[in-house]
């Protein structure tokens, strides 16, 4: 389905009534939702194991006169409304926490325990915001369901699981997404961002945010006492070289006018002093814009590890294995949705308060829901969080804690009336103006 657009900044297919109208049921239903958003970053949970966050949201996409799957995908959830012909839209939001242990001090903040693959127990946080994000999709669906007079179409409410470990969106895709249920003309999503004041909205035509990929590369050598290391081949030493070098891909390999980012955010290895290990385990995360730059990041860590490896001695039945952990594509927001929504967000919020954004090295897989054949227009926006002064007595922007913070804190009654407001205005932008055009073929 194509988006009709004449100029850089497009009229809103919403009418002034429509826009009141979305902005006295966010007002109305922001209690509720505050006491969701409460109970939510109370208690996280973890990639993989939001069974409560699930059944929760679940509920509550019932008693808003939603038919409600559940288990696709994992954990995901699925509820549908159907209100007559029209298109169909689907909006998304995501349900784990990350292994972070919480440091607000608030009222609600999360003491829960999480167990994590080859780690053990850990603090559990809703650091990225995703409370928020469930939050906003069920006032979304609630106002929507209350307006159905106002509109015709198919709506589509999909809660994630398993974002932060970038699995959840494909395996909902693998489980049937698009195929049990009514494929969407478009798809939409948002994300907190702390670095834009609570109240506003920002988007961006076209690419957004960045490909990620993240590998698990073990470094192996011949383990032995401390005291006779010329007798051993130190995966230590041999891991720290390689995180030194991988540096330099970025910096010497990647043409300078790409944006690449590579980081490794984990090394695990050896249990005593005076013990050389047989092998450390490093985690690698990479992020690019462009496909030809992420196969070089790939190519390059790979080669750098294998490298440092032969320099060493290391025979070739000890080189180290790379591993790919997941990974996903650059977020493309089609450019005529997304024009068409930042237009519905203007009536509902001021155009003072909608920002044109550049783009983020974050990632997020929700970028699968748009890989699909036929490919599915996205548009995926971002929702101001932080107040004009946080918890911490911070003011100015630049120094808010931001996402996988252990500090970070939204301010709550802006953030989610805000992103109420936006995204049912953009569903309902999306709904009526596809309905028009369709109408008009």
């Amino acid at each position: 389905m194509s988006f009709a657009v004449t100029s850089e900044e497009p009229s809103t297919a919403l009418s002034r009534e429509h826009g009141e109208l979305v902005c006295r049921l966010a007002r109305e239903l922001y209690p509720d939702l505050f006491e969701l958003y409460t109970r939510l970053h109370s208690e996280p949970e973890l990639s993989g194991q939001e069974v409560r966050t699930a059944g929760r949201v679940a509920s509550l996409l019932r008693s808003a006169g939603y038919q409600v799957t559940e288990g696709v995908g994992g954990h995901g959830v699925v509820g549908v409304l159907e209100n007559g012909d029209g298109p169909a839209v689907l909006v998304r939001a995501d349900l784990d926490a990350l292994p972070i242990e919480e440091k607000t001090g608030f009222p609600y903040a999360s003491t829960a325990k999480g167990t994590l693959t080859g780690t053990g127990e850990v603090g559990v946080m809703h650091a990225c915001g995703h409370d928020v994000h469930i939050a906003v999709l069920i006032g979304a669906a609630r106002a929507l369901s209350l307006l159905k007079d106002r509109w015709r179409g198919t709506l589509i409410m999909v809660a994630q699981p398993s974002e932060e470990v970038g699995a959840g969106a494909q395996a909902m895709i693998d489980d049937g997404l698009f195929t049990r249920f009514p494929r969407p003309d478009c798809a939409l999503a948002l994300h907190v961002m702390p670095s834009l004041p609570a109240g506003r909205v920002g988007f961006r035509e076209g690419l957004f945010w960045a490909g990620c990929a993240s590998l698990e590369v073990v470094v192996r050598g011949r383990g032995g006492h401390g005291s006779r290391p010329h007798e051993t081949s130190d995966p230590v030493v041999m891991a720290a070289e390689t995180i030194l070098l991988l540096q330099t891909i970025v910096s010497r390999e990647i043409e300078p006018t790409e944006t690449a980012v590579l980081t490794v955010g984990s090394i695990h290895g050896g249990t005593k002093g005076n013990i050389i290990p047989e092998e450390v385990v490093l985690q690698v995360n990479y992020r690019y814009f462009s496909g030809d730059t992420g196969n070089r990041l790939r190519a390059s860590i790979e080669r750098t590890a294998r490298g440092v490896a032969f320099a060493a001695g290391v025979p070739e039945e000890r080189m180290p294995t790379v591993t790919d952990l997941y990974s996903g594509q650059p977020i493309l927001n089609d450019p005529k949705l997304t024009r068409r929504l930042a237009a519905s967000f203007r009536s509902v919020l001021g155009k003072e308060n909608v920002l044109r954004m550049n783009r983020f090295t974050f990632s997020d897989d929700f970028s699968h829901f748009g890989c699909c054949e036929p490919k599915i227009p996205l548009c995926y926006f971002l929702l101001g969080s932080s107040g004009k002064e946080s918890m911490h007595g911070r003011k100015a922007l630049d120094n808010v804690p931001g996402l996988h913070n252990p500090e970070f804190s939204p301010d709550p009654e802006p953030t989610i009336t805000t992103g109420v407001k936006a995204m049912t205005a953009a569903v309902l932008e999306a709904l009526l103006a596809m309905h028009a055009i369709s109408n008009q073929h």
